[in-house]
């Protein structure tokens, strides 16, 4: 009690307040994602997530490279798909050759240590944006796992480390374990998407992608919420964990990440596995178009929201101010 016990005796300076300071940060806490294009030399910043970029394999390297040296131990890794090459199928996600595929190679070989994580959904591929297969007017879950579990297969072939399904079909974390596990990956993990709500953070990363749905001419699911989450639902979101761990996931994601903290605490205190929180690019948009207003100081802000996703539960926090971070951190 007050005054024998006085909280701002441990608050007095920066080096008291550093040996009690409960959470801390570092570079290896950071996953970076990446968004690859077609081609040689690209590298063409998003208009609406200033500086990040989609990068040719032979950039993404050079930027593999950079990232190793700050402390950085994982990256997940995206593709901009050619319209020529989208369909209804997502056949081109399985393909050996395919950019992701060959991204996937090049990464491994250049910095083999380096944990890649390469999406797994078929929005980037397909003609209507959407995660799965479009059948009968909604997207048709059972067909899209068998599609996802060809292409998983193929980038565990790849090298990747970890897969890491973002689609939110129903399970699809088992029927991809044991499609990795029949092809003789049984060390190559998943990272689940577990808790991924259907948010309105995602629009900069849809237009890095052009993953968002589309007009098309048949009847298609106008928006993602009858595979993604309710955002007023929190007891499902730890459902949803702990039938993919049951299913072998080897860590589990919550996204968005600041606008969920709350969930994020809820699925950290239920699983037994490591928790992954994404923060999204609607959260990084807002730092940088307020920090570039005057409005906010964009590395105090940067620095603040990392530590709490990491106070709240957070063993990877993979995020696009990861590069900024971690030459922050460094310094």
């Amino acid at each position: 009690m007050y005054p024998l016990h006085r909280g701002r005796r441990l608050r007095v300076n920066e080096s008291i307040r550093s040996i009690v300071r409960e959470t801390s940060l570092s570079s290896a806490d950071f996953m970076f994602p990446m968004f690859i294009a077609e081609g040689e030399n690209v590298k063409v910043e998003i208009p609406s997530m200033p500086g990040i970029y989609r990068r040719s394999i032979d950039l993404t390297v050079e930027e593999i490279k950079e990232l190793f040296a700050l402390g950085i131990r994982a990256v997940n890794i995206y593709v901009k798909v050619n319209d020529n090459l989208k369909d209804n199928t997502g056949k081109e996600a399985w393909n050996p050759n395919g950019l992701m595929q060959q991204a996937i190679k090049a990464i491994k070989t250049a910095c083999p240590e380096m944990i890649v994580m390469p999406d797994v959904a078929l929005d980037p591929y397909s003609i209507y944006g959407h995660d799965g297969i479009i059948k009968n007017g909604d997207v048709a879950n059972d067909e899209t796992v068998e599609a996802l579990v060809k292409m998983a297969v193929s980038h565990a072939q790849a090298g990747a480390d970890f897969v890491a399904p973002s689609d939110m079909m129903d399970g699809r974390v088992l029927r991809l374990r044991e499609g990795l596990d029949s092809a003789g990956f049984q060390n190559v993990g998943i990272m689940s998407y577990s808790a991924k709500y259907a948010s309105a953070f995602y629009g900069p990363f849809r237009d890095a992608l052009d993953s968002a749905p589309k007009e098309a001419d048949i009847e298609v699911p106008k928006d993602k919420k009858t595979y993604q989450m309710d955002y007023a639902n929190r007891i499902e979101a730890v459902k949803e964990a702990l039938m993919d761990v049951e299913e072998g996931a080897d860590m589990v994601m919550v996204k968005p990440g600041i606008a969920y903290l709350d969930i994020v605490r809820e699925v950290k205190n239920a699983v037994n596995v490591p928790v992954t929180v994404f923060h999204v690019s609607g959260e990084y948009a807002m730092i940088k178009a307020a920090s570039e207003r005057g409005w906010l100081d964009h590395d105090k802000i940067m620095m603040e929201q990392l530590m709490c996703i990491k106070r709240a539960g957070a063993s990877l926090i993979s995020t696009y101010f990861a590069k900024e971070a971690a030459i922050l951190l460094n310094k």
